[in-house]
């Protein structure tokens, strides 16, 4: 499915402060932590968790989020559907990569085990 130019610069321009809340409430709300939290955000980004915080102190926007990301080499084994939109045929890059984030978030909410969120063997 594509993506508009319209919708493609909202999610460039979102901060990941405004949008980290929620990631956070979601997988709490289905009795996971903060910890694996971070541990998901820092297998697709490199971020670890003091370098996540400041980004949200500064309110980075997404671009600048994974502009500077070291994105995982497995990151496009990340398929499935997300928000309506197939991420392996999402074909503005940012957005895709912001989908993966937004997979991965769900699919540690929805209980996977660790070793298949991160893509391990």
């Amino acid at each position: 499915m594509k993506t508009t130019a319209k919708h493609n610069e909202r999610i460039a321009k979102m901060t990941f402060a405004s949008v980290y809340p929620h990631y956070l409430t979601k997988v709490q709300k289905k009795g996971r932590t903060q910890e694996e939290l971070y541990q998901v955000i820092e297998w697709l980004t490199g971020y670890n968790e003091a370098k996540i915080q400041t980004l949200i102190d500064e309110k980075v926007t997404f671009q600048t989020f994974f502009q500077n990301a070291n994105l995982n080499t497995n990151a496009n084994l990340i398929k499935g559907v997300i928000c309506g939109y197939r991420i392996e045929e999402i074909d503005n890059p940012l957005t895709q990569q912001v989908r993966y984030l937004d997979k991965l978030v769900d699919e540690l909410a929805k209980g996977r085990k660790m070793e298949k969120i991160l893509r391990v063997g």
